[in-house]
């Protein structure tokens, strides 16, 4: 699994992912809490299924040294 994130948008999915799993604790009872793990843990990971499907990639590329 090759890296597809960046890491400004990894820090925002693990962020927003944690807001929404503290759901569980501090807001309505219901599972829409679970929706946060989705984006926590493609932060953690760095890489996103569908982006890997449909060839996107947010990190920069690494310049070509000659």
């Amino acid at each position: 699994m090759k890296k597809n994130i960046h890491s400004v948008e990894r820090a925002v999915r693990i962020s927003v992912g944690l807001i929404l799993v503290s759901l569980a604790f501090f807001g309505p009872a219901n599972l829409w809490f679970l929706l946060g793990l989705v984006p926590v843990v493609t932060g953690l990971l760095g890489w996103c299924p569908p982006y890997a499907l449909l060839g996107i990639s947010t990190c920069s590329k690494e310049p070509v040294v000659e």
